[in-house]
């Protein structure tokens, strides 16, 4: 456990007194310059609670204390030291105010708050005796000193006047530091600001004022915004004192004090932007008109539009971007601002105009051109947004709009400036960081147009073939040798590597742009066989061009064997096929030939010992479910490494992509299967594949149709079992591959249900054929039969723990890239899907009524409702139409209904790839189950039951015979190793004795909390505002025998594996935050509760501080617990800024509570 700031205090102060006492010269000085980030980070922190008292074993008090006495110490050196002393001083509390004003709260509560401070007379009288006795830098330090420490210097009448009668000194530096100081009173103050505007405005009319001083007070106005009132009387002073004096200096200050008045105020926002306007319109200096656009700029990047854009508005932009004299910093900000306003309001009369928005269209067209990249970057931004506004309007197909905005033009535009900006560094041999900044942003462009109008795919793939083209061109005077290799391709040494190193690169990021465009485009339903047939010419195109390596060959060749992307039936589909019908190559042949080039580009790499770029093949083969490459390269990369780590991860990932190149065996057809003979021909080290593959070569189509498969699924299940296996081997405790372990648990669990879904299927068929045979019911067979359909009810409750436990994977990694996020996600609603499919007999409630030994569960106890309501969440923002249907489902089987309001927070549920073929076979069980309640209502006999059974069991088998077939890809960040976002949990009691936790028998247990998160990136997005833990303690922990000390069993790591009581946990704390964060919890700050003394369970909420480290209490209600030793589990999460709700990894094992024995006295 880290320690705070407040169990650091008395170290802290023992080693300034030291340092301010040593008689080394300089040393003072540089102590009180050190204490500075300690000071700040201290200000940072909330005062220690009761709780972080007794876990660092503090004394109450005990941290204030120290603090006033490390104050009075800096003040005292204030006092007595020389000039460079107290500049230190005053450099490190000014350090401390600017990160305050940088936060931003409302209410300063800091280390230097009035409430912190006790000893606020010692602290002012030592500052104050420094202006009364030193010179005007001496004043002038303790002046700004004053300011720093604003809230205990504010309310007092001696500093007040000191500050308000230094405003008239003759002394420039005296006078700009009393004005920094009343401006710090302005912002905490309601009855200063109202004094200090008198005075200034006084002072700045006075004819004999220096300018310096006018323009100091000038930016003193920007801080009296504190009350509504004070600033609307400051607005209105500042912009009279504004038109009266005409210095240009004053007016920029004084331009841009208002504007940030203005911008704290939503109804002031309008006038100050019809204000700034005005001096675009007017003949200005060019000072002034520059500074107008700044303000603007601040106003529009603070607040939305709160006011109307009328056409004047656009015209003095207009002119603004015409202006020969503005530099090309302000046109860009003039661009910016317009690119603001339209992106929220096209002014209706603008689009009439036809002057006018053919004007709009040079200037951005223009803007395009600019030497600037910034300003390029950003006119084309314009262009795509204002083609989607224009198309939202209605626009888009009228008049000059149609022309100068059509989205098709637009890609035109920028694709011919990508065009433009590569051409000169292919011919000069290097690129530096810009031009793939700039280049990166431009096909992001090109990906917003494409999300915007999904039909100009084809047209967008025709550019990007363009583009690969001309990057594949090459100079005839740079061509050295050429040589023939064994697929028939030139192979050119090209003088210059650094045009080599250029073009690969340029090429890698128009792959990820084309695989990303592909993507947006399948989760849209937009994918087409003529986008296939451009991206098979644009792969086509760069596996015949010499200039790019193997590995780009290899990278682009994925793009057609992407089945996530072109869809489960890309083998033989009709669908597929029909393109290339004209062509006389059936579709099947076309792939697998291609398949087997970019087979033999691998080999090619691997050969030439490009080990590095081999292993990123493999991660992307992995990642698109290519999985018979994935497992190609990493068997042939395995023999390569030296290191044990090294070689147990590629162990497990060879394990990994082994398992689901079986999985896909199931499903190609019988005319895939050249890949065998290329493999014997090539004598491949891959045996298991060519084995493999010829043992079905043979077989009849789509082997995952027949009930038979179990012996391949498995095959499967064994071989992910022991790619974990080999990652639990290799980590050194449970923290490491965290993500990739529960990824391979969760993986295993799915196949493992599908396998005993099968196997209980398998008994059926033969169960009904005999009892169809002779012709009359055998108990026992009938049985067996209701035994089985029990079974398969049982695992639907499995399913949906599973799809709990892949929502609980997705916000337990709050850095986890979007893509990876949807993979999960579809894993999740296909479980959600099976968990609801396996349940079907429960919409038959004849069914137990007809055969009340059949040992199926009664519908009333809820499970079906659970199920429905679980997969009904997930359909809530992707398929709204199929959520009706299941709705209506429990309307009509006479389910009770459920609430559907409670989720995870940050559970978007988007559409990925996986999930928009998922939902294909959810609408299909849906209807489906819909139709055996049809059946069922007629379902008045035996006969007729088995009837509905057996077509229930058929759909149920073809559900998973369609989930099956959903082509599978591992997660992006599956390849991510750092470590794991979590939390440990530290706890004390009032009864510790030593290192244990002790509490008598008929007693509550009090705990003194401390969750601390753990490996929080840096870079990560989210904010964290609040964290919340649940504890929970029953019997059915208890320990066995007496456990460790505490202590040790605090540092232990949380067992991995745990992951049932995480998911239950989970849910009672998901269910709490949620009720919390609607207002529906109670008022106390924890919530406990006990279930008849077997259990116990508490709810705690924590304010984090800067580092993670949030402090609290509660009361655990164990009274009714037996004498014994009993393991407190535990969960927590966090809430982002933004309401989100994230669940936090537990790293470490609850505390171990021990029950003693009441001693009666007496």
């Amino acid at each position: 456990m880290e320690k705070d700031s407040a169990a650091c205090a008395m170290d802290w102060s023992i080693e300034l007194e030291k340092a301010l006492r040593s008689k080394i010269p300089g040393r003072s000085a540089e102590a009180i310059l050190q204490f500075g980030p300690r000071l700040l980070q201290w200000s940072r922190e909330l005062e220690p609670t009761l709780a972080a008292h007794q876990l660092f074993d503090l004394i109450p008090g005990e941290d204030r204390l120290f603090a006033n006495t490390i104050l009075l110490r800096i003040a005292d050196s204030f006092r007595l030291g020389d000039e460079r002393t107290r500049l230190c001083v005053v450099k490190i509390f000014l350090s401390e105010y600017r990160h305050r004003v940088k936060q931003k709260r409302k209410g300063y509560i800091g280390l230097l708050s009035k409430a912190r401070v006790h000893n606020q007379a010692e602290l002012l009288n030592r500052v104050k005796a420094v202006f009364d006795n030193g010179d005007v830098k001496s004043r002038a330090m303790a002046l700004v000193l004053f300011g720093c420490w604003g809230d205990i210097s504010k309310d007092n009448a001696h500093i007040r006047y000191l500050v308000l009668s230094s405003l008239v000194s003759p002394h420039v530096l005296e006078v700009k530091a009393s004005l920094f100081a009343a401006g710090c009173f302005c912002e905490l103050s309601d009855d200063f600001p109202c004094i200090l505007l008198e005075m200034l405005v006084n002072m700045i009319t006075l004819s004999e004022t220096l300018m310096t001083i006018r323009v100091a007070g000038a930016r003193v106005f920007a801080r009296m915004g504190c009350s509504y009132s004070i600033a609307n009387r400051a607005y209105k002073t500042g912009v009279k004192l504004f038109l009266d004096i005409s210095d240009e200096d004053f007016q920029i200050a004084m331009m841009v004090s208002l504007s940030k008045i203005a911008s704290m105020s939503a109804i002031l926002i309008s006038e100050q932007v019809d204000f700034l306007f005005s001096f675009l319109k007017q003949e200005k200096a060019l000072r002034v008109r520059t500074t107008a656009l700044k303000c603007l700029h601040f106003i529009f990047s603070k607040q939305a539009c709160h006011f109307t854009v009328t056409a004047d508005m656009v015209k003095a932009l207009f002119s603004a971007l015409d202006e020969p004299e503005f530099p090309p910093t302000m046109q860009c900000e003039a661009l910016r601002i317009l690119h603001k306003m339209l992106l929220y309001v096209v002014p209706p009369n603008l689009c009439g105009d036809m002057l006018e928005f053919a004007k709009l269209s040079t200037i951005i067209e223009d803007a395009s051109l600019s030497p600037i990249m910034s300003k390029r970057l950003l006119a084309f931004r314009f262009m795509v947004d204002l083609s989607s506004k224009l198309k939202e309007s209605g626009e888009i197909g009228r008049g000059v709009c149609s022309s100068s905005f059509m989205p098709s033009q637009v890609i035109s535009l920028i694709t011919n400036r990508i065009t433009l900006l590569v051409k000169p560094f292919l011919d000069v041999c290097q690129a530096d960081t810009l031009v793939y900044q700039e280049f990166n942003n431009l096909l992001n462009h090109l990906l917003l147009i494409v999300g915007e109008h999904l039909d100009l795919g084809v047209i967008l793939m025709d550019h990007i073939f363009i583009l690969i083209r001309f990057l594949s061109s090459m100079d005839d005077n740079a061509t050295a040798t050429a040589e023939v290799d064994k697929l028939g391709h030139d192979v050119v040494n090209i003088k210059g590597e650094k045009s080599t190193i250029v073009r690969l690169k340029l090429a890698f990021i128009v792959y990820k742009f084309v695989v990303a465009c592909l993507e947006s485009l399948k989760e849209a339903g937009a994918i087409t066989t003529f986008v296939f047939g451009k991206v098979k010419l644009l792969v086509e195109s760069v596996c015949e061009c010499n200039l790019f390596d193997c590995y780009t060959h290899t990278v682009y060749s994925l793009l057609l064997h992407c089945r996530v992307i072109w869809g489960p039936d890309l083998n033989g589909s009709n669908e597929s096929s029909c393109h290339y019908r004209h062509s006389g190559t059936p579709f099947h042949n076309y792939l697998t030939e291609h398949e087997l080039i970019m087979f033999e580009f691998a080999k090619k790499m691997l050969t030439e010992n490009n080990n590095w770029p081999a292993y990123k093949v493999g991660m992307y083969s992995a990642c698109q479910g290519a999985w018979f490459m994935a497992t190609f390269i990493f068997q042939q990369l395995i023999t390569h490494v030296h290191s044990d780590s090294c070689h147990c991860w590629l162990k497990s990932l060879l394990q990994f992509a082994d398992s689901e190149r079986k999985l896909e065996l199931l499903l190609l057809s019988k005319h895939s299967f050249s890949l065998p003979i290329w493999l014997e021909t090539k004598k491949s080290p891959l045996v298991i594949l060519r084995k493999e593959l010829g043992e079905i070569a043979n077989s009849s189509d789509n082997n995952i149709n027949k009930l038979d498969s179990s012996k391949e699924l498995e095959g499967a299940y064994n071989g992910i079992c022991s790619s974990k296996e080999t990652l639990d081997i290799a980590s050194k405790s449970s923290r490491e591959f965290y993500f990739q372990r529960w990824f391979l648990s969760l993986r295993a669990k799915l196949l493992r249900a599908v396998m005993e879904v099968l196997k209980a299927l398998e008994t059926i068929p033969y169960i009904w054929e005999h009892i169809d045979n002779s012709g009359q019911d055998d108990k026992s067979l009938m049985a067996e039969c209701w035994l089985s359909l029990q079974k398969i009810t049982q695992i639907s409750l499995q399913l949906k723990s599973l799809a709990k436990e892949f929502d609980i994977m997705i916000t337990s990694f709050g850095d986890m890239d979007r893509s990876s996020v949807k993979i999960i996600s579809a894993f999740a609603l296909s479980s959600s899907l099976l968990a609801f499919i396996t349940s079907f007999v429960l919409f038959i409630p004849n069914l137990s009524l007809t055969f009340p030994t059949c040992g199926l569960e009664n519908p009333e106890n809820g499970l079906l409702a659970h199920l429905v309501q679980n997969l009904a969440e997930r359909l809530l923002h992707m398929d709204y139409e199929t959520r009706t249907n299941l709705c209506r489902l429990m309307e009509v089987s006479g389910q009770p209904k459920m609430c559907f309001h409670l989720q995870s927070r940050n559970q978007a549920f988007s559409i990925g790839c996986e999930a928009r073929d998922v939902l294909n076979v959810c609408n299909h069980a849906v209807s489906g189950v819909g139709s055996l309640i049809s059946d069922r209502n007629r379902a008045n006999n035996e006969e007729t039951i088995f009837e509905v059974v057996k077509d229930g069991l058929q759909l149920l088998f073809k559900i998973l015979a369609k989930l099956m077939r959903v082509p599978f890809r591992t997660p992006k960040y599956y390849f991510r190793l750092r470590p794991c976002i979590g939390a440990e949990l530290f706890a004390v009691s009032d009864t510790n004795n030593g290192d244990r936790i002790y509490v008598l028998s008929g007693h509550h247990l009090s705990l003194s909390l401390c969750l601390q998160l753990r490996n929080m990136p840096s870079d990560i997005l989210v904010q964290v505002t609040k964290l919340y833990c649940v504890l929970d303690c029953g019997i059915s922990v208890q320990e066995a025998t007496p456990s460790r000390e505490d202590k040790e069993q605090s540092r232990c790591s949380y067992k991995f594996g745990e992951t049932d009581d995480m998911v239950e946990l989970n849910d009672k704390l998901l269910r709490y935050v949620t009720e919390c964060c609607t207002k529906r919890a109670n008022n106390s700050k924890h919530c406990g509760r006990v279930n008849k003394g077997a259990c116990a369970c508490t709810f705690v909420s924590f304010k984090p501080n800067e580092r993670g480290q949030g402090f609290s209490s509660c009361l655990l209600d164990v009274s009714g617990f037996q004498v014994g030793y009993y393991r407190i589990k535990w969960h927590s999460c966090f809430i982002d800024s933004q309401g989100n709700y994230w669940s936090l990894i537990p790293l470490n094992a609850g505390p171990v509570v021990t029950i003693q024995k009441s001693v009666l006295v007496g």
